[in-house]
């Protein structure tokens, strides 16, 4: 007899096996960003640099251009928040950033929700947005933009229009990434 199959044969029956150890459960807090919390957050956000189109970025955030964008939401009291595990891991965040610079879009922002690789499909992003849009309102904000990719977004998509974001228009190869040309989604959700 080979070794292998000997190996095989020294297992328990399946009826007599001790059961698979639960899953632990899937559970964090949610809370404003905090400076050190920028490393992390800058993971993140690379992962998808480098290997999604849910972001036309090409060039990965230094930590130097998180802590400014940081201030800079700081500054004008933007809803920057991140979800994080009891342990101490950060799993996601979602933040947002004027629409535009000049002053009259001054109550209209965009959203980005990003999700570290391990916390995805588990209705995070769902947690985070309706955080997001809450405390955007209690900013005193009135209009949330969120611009998505047109190619495999849909999941982003149909989430944002759950929370009552419609579609006010589509844009086709604005962007070029990973050597093909990208659109964008453009939805748009009253925050009355």
């Amino acid at each position: 007899m080979l070794e292998e199959e000997y190996q095989e044969r020294r297992q328990l029956p399946p009826h007599l096996r001790k059961p698979a150890p639960a899953e632990a459960p899937f559970e964090y807090s949610l809370r404003d960003a905090r400076a050190t919390d920028l490393p992390a957050v800058r993971e993140i956000y690379n992962h998808y640099v480098a290997n999604s189109t849910v972001t036309f970025d090409e060039d990965s955030m230094t930590l130097k251009e998180w802590k400014a964008k940081f201030a800079y939401l700081t500054k004008l009291g933007m809803p920057f928040i991140v979800a994080e595990s009891p342990s101490g891991q950060l799993l996601g965040y979602a933040l947002v950033t004027p629409w535009k610079q000049k002053r009259a879009y001054r109550f209209t922002v965009e959203n980005s929700i990003y999700l570290g690789p391990a916390a995805t499909g588990k209705g995070l992003g769902r947690v985070l947005l309706r955080e997001l849009i809450e405390r955007s309102k209690a900013a005193g904000l009135k209009e949330m933009i969120a611009v998505i990719a047109d190619q495999g977004a849909e999941a982003s998509i149909a989430l944002h229009e759950q929370f009552g974001f419609e579609e006010i228009g589509r844009m086709g190869r604005v962007g070029f990434k990973f050597d093909r040309w990208l659109g964008t989604v453009l939805l748009q959700k009253s925050l009355k």
